[in-house]
């Protein structure tokens, strides 16, 4: 669990810090409510992707399996500002597959941390090998920055894609261009 305590302290010297009064009316309680929204956004930082991926299905298959358009939500951990976007997640079973809320769970679990997107898009694809045994991973991760949209070089809309590519996917370049294909479609 995340330290209420030392997160409220540090929201009430933060508001001191700009120049605000964090008695006042309106930022009275923020420290309680960044806390409690802290400890839900950062909870994957105790989330376990073995335990997430744990539950499989046995299967003679070895097809491609795709999801796509999986929302995230994440804190760049460079100025701890959020990004945002749509994942892709693609693999080659081996034997087992994963119910696909599990696909998406994995997603949310690497999301809800203090995260770069290029780290996230390899922790992702690195699970699902390790813990599907995947004969291929792919994943794409397509976002907006707002440490970019918001202050800085100030290019709202400008999106970020990061690719991770994992056994079968590295190996055969037609594999790869046929998700890049079907991410496309909609």
């Amino acid at each position: 669990m995340a330290d209420k305590d030392k997160i409220r302290a540090a929201v009430r010297m933060l508001l001191e810090a700009i120049g605000e009064d964090p008695d006042r009316e309106g930022l009275a309680e923020t420290p309680d409510r960044v806390a409690r929204m802290y400890e839900e956004i950062f909870s994957g930082m105790r989330e376990n992707p073995k335990e997430i991926l744990s539950k499989t299905f046995p299967t003679g298959q070895d097809d491609l399996v795709i999801e796509k358009d999986i929302t995230f939500y994440s804190m760049c951990e460079h100025h701890i500002l959020p990004f945002f976007g749509q994942a892709l997640v693609a693999y080659i079973p081996n034997g087992k597959i994963a119910g696909l809320s599990k696909l998406a769970r994995t997603v949310e679990s690497f999301a809800k941390r203090l995260q770069l997107q290029e780290h996230m898009a390899a922790q992702i694809a690195d699970a699902l090998m390790e813990h599907l045994d995947a004969k291929g991973v792919m994943v794409i991760l397509e976002a907006e920055h707002l440490c970019m949209t918001m202050r800085g070089v100030k290019k709202p809309g400008t999106r970020t894609v990061a690719v991770a590519a994992r056994g079968l996917f590295k190996e055969k370049p037609e594999l790869a261009d046929a998700v890049y294909k079907l991410r496309d479609q909609k």
